[in-house]
């Protein structure tokens, strides 16, 4: 099967499954919207480690310790089954779901002896914000993404949301509803998919599904990843003060390249965003975020019915 029909098919599939799990009779549970907003993840790999690109979580090796994970990563890569935390908050107006996506190394394909380029643990994600509109899953308005210690805002082509503090970036390409999203290899940055080929032509296309899967190599155009509830009993939200998954809050342990360089979505931060937007809040408080970051926002409240961040 080509590239092109595989992707479809898995497309198919998770509409499929979509449709299973959500029907208009009920309101959407947390982990239906997220299904239904996951993006299709565009990973580019390189080829000098392909698998060193694959997503996984935070305990693919069976354990919350953080400073084993870069020795661990290349043990047994039928460990890394594709996966993607997911948190959701919501007002009045809007859901804002956080997809945060986890390496066990952000790596260079050059020696690193001075430790200044590479890290253990790696996670950089994106906000969706979506409009109550009275369907079963709302109306996609606005993305941020996260590359690095920068953040990028990105719209859907039908949305009313212009530059507020932040200029838009550029348009978000949908997948059917999906927004579809690209991430470097090696560093990760995150971003609104471009709707290039991957730099130098190998990559891994993942798509929302029931059951992660291992890509089988490092250009494999359609493999599933599933949805981990970041608030889940014992998940990683319930690790946010144990010394051995964190060295600080929101910063995991590590300790291979710098020490301590990866944060997750509650230590995200942008560098030079303003005062006011504290390290953290794309996820803690995203709806002040988004209300700083665009302009246009229609009615827009800013005051959570339900925040389990807080």
């Amino acid at each position: 099967m080509s590239p092109a029909r595989k992707i479809a098919a898995s497309l198919f599939a998770a509409a499929t499954l979509s449709a299973v799990l959500t029907t208009p009779a009920h309101a959407a549970t947390d982990a239906e919207l997220a299904f239904h907003w996951a993006p299709v993840h565009y990973q580019d790999t390189d080829s000098s480690d392909y698998d060193a690109d694959y997503l996984s979580t935070v305990d693919f090796d069976g354990e919350w310790n953080t400073l084993n994970n870069w020795e661990a990563q290349d043990d047994s890569v039928a460990r890394l089954t594709g996966a993607a935390y997911y948190s959701v908050v919501e007002t009045s107006t809007h859901w804002f779901l956080v997809y945060s996506f986890y390496h066990p190394r952000d790596w260079e394909d050059f020696a690193d002896p001075f430790e200044q380029f590479t890290h253990e643990n790696d996670m950089e994600g994106l906000l969706a914000t979506v409009r109550k509109d009275g369907t079963a899953f709302g109306k996609l308005e606005a993305v941020i993404t996260v590359a690095h210690s920068d953040f990028y805002s990105y719209v859907p082509a039908d949305s009313t949301f212009t530059s507020g503090r932040e200029s838009v970036d550029g348009t978000v390409r949908l997948s059917g509803t999906r927004p579809t999203t690209r991430q470097e290899a090696k560093g990760h940055g995150l971003y609104a998919w471009n709707g290039a080929e991957f730099p130098g032509g190998d990559g891994v296309v993942y798509v929302p599904s029931a059951i992660g899967e291992v890509p089988s190599g490092g250009n494999d155009r359609s493999v599933g990843y599933r949805l981990v509830d970041a608030f889940a009993a014992g998940g990683l939200w319930a690790q946010r003060n144990s010394s051995a998954t964190f060295a600080s809050w929101g910063t995991f342990r590590g300790d291979n390249g710098k020490d301590n360089a990866a944060n997750s979505a509650w230590g995200w931060d942008d560098g030079n965003d303003g005062s006011d937007l504290q390290r953290g809040l794309l996820a803690t408080d995203p709806a002040y975020v988004v209300s700083v970051y665009f302009a246009n926002r229609g009615s827009f409240s800013l005051t959570y019915l339900r925040n389990p961040y807080r």
